[in-house]
């Protein structure tokens, strides 16, 4: 019985080390995401009506999605990619290099939960967003279409400012 038992459980982690392994992003899709990215404004347009009934019309607009959160997340107080990090990353340095995203740069924003100073998460994020970039660069991605800045606490994903999910980076198409 004891012998069931341990094969049930290597099987099980055998299969949920594997599937961690696998990246939730796959290139193609990144490549997608954005290559269908190519206004990079906000829509611009004329409304014919009364202003309340424009005002109505761009409620409706659904919201432009700029960034693309990779998943990419840190343990408390680093900066290191982890496996799961490595593997979405592999998956966006092939898309960086796909001939449809070739003529596109990008910014990497770092960001942390609110443990710690402001200050300090600031260079914390920073320190993230360099580190992807770091990534990105040793796997044949150009420097000078990435550029990694730190925005410390802000627009935490979770409304709880403390969630462990806060800790990542985001990838954004440059526009300046």
């Amino acid at each position: 019985m004891q012998l069931g038992s341990l094969a049930f459980v290597l099987t099980v982690a055998l299969f949920s080390t594997h599937a961690s392994a696998d990246p939730l992003q796959k290139s193609e899709d990144i490549v997608k995401f954005f290559s269908g990215a190519s206004e990079f404004g906000p829509a611009r347009g004329i409304c014919v009506g009364t202003e309340d009934e424009c005002k109505g019309k761009k409620k409706e607009a659904p919201a432009e999605k700029t960034s693309l959160d990779m998943l990419i997340n840190f343990g408390l107080d680093s900066a290191e990619l982890d496996a799961t990090a490595r593997a979405e990353l592999d998956e966006f340095a092939k898309a960086l290099k796909d001939s449809r995203l070739s003529a596109l740069d990008f910014v990497v924003e770092g960001y942390t939960d609110a443990s710690g100073s402001a200050h300090y998460n600031e260079g914390l994020s920073e320190r993230r967003a360099r580190s992807v970039t770091t990534f990105l660069t040793s796997n044949g991605i150009d420097a000078a279409r990435i550029k990694a800045t730190g925005l410390g606490e802000t627009n935490p994903r979770n409304p709880n400012p403390y969630d462990p999910v806060n800790r990542r980076v985001e990838m954004r198409i440059r526009t300046e």
